[in-house]
């Protein structure tokens, strides 16, 4: 497993209950602000195993990012019950529900 791994994995697992981060911010956090769609890749193929909060994680514009399906139901099914309002659209306000961990250096 890559360093830039270890630390995705890291920064989903301590997402806190009922807020989100976006992929660019995990991404950021990692050690790699332009490896968003690594993350995407890494929380498909991992959360399972390292039982990862998966349905934390969001679009950099607020939106859930799985298409229409049980998966987006289920994401927001999971946000909902941590307190997080999603919208009908599937938004959620990132003024109000993101979370921002001290930088990593």
């Amino acid at each position: 497993m890559t360093p830039f791994t270890q630390q995705v994995i890291a920064v989903i697992a301590n997402i806190p209950s009922g807020t989100v981060m976006t992929y660019g911010q995990i991404a950021a956090q990692a050690g790699s602000p332009r490896g968003a769609r690594q993350v995407v890749r890494i929380l498909h193929s991992m959360s399972e195993k390292h039982g990862l909060p998966w349905h934390r994680v969001i679009n950099g514009k607020g939106e859930i990012a799985i298409g229409d399906g049980e998966g987006r139901y289920m994401q927001r099914v999971l946000l909902e019950g941590e307190g997080v309002y999603v919208s009908p659209a599937g938004t959620i306000d990132l003024g109000e529900y993101r979370f921002e961990p001290e930088p990593n250096y």
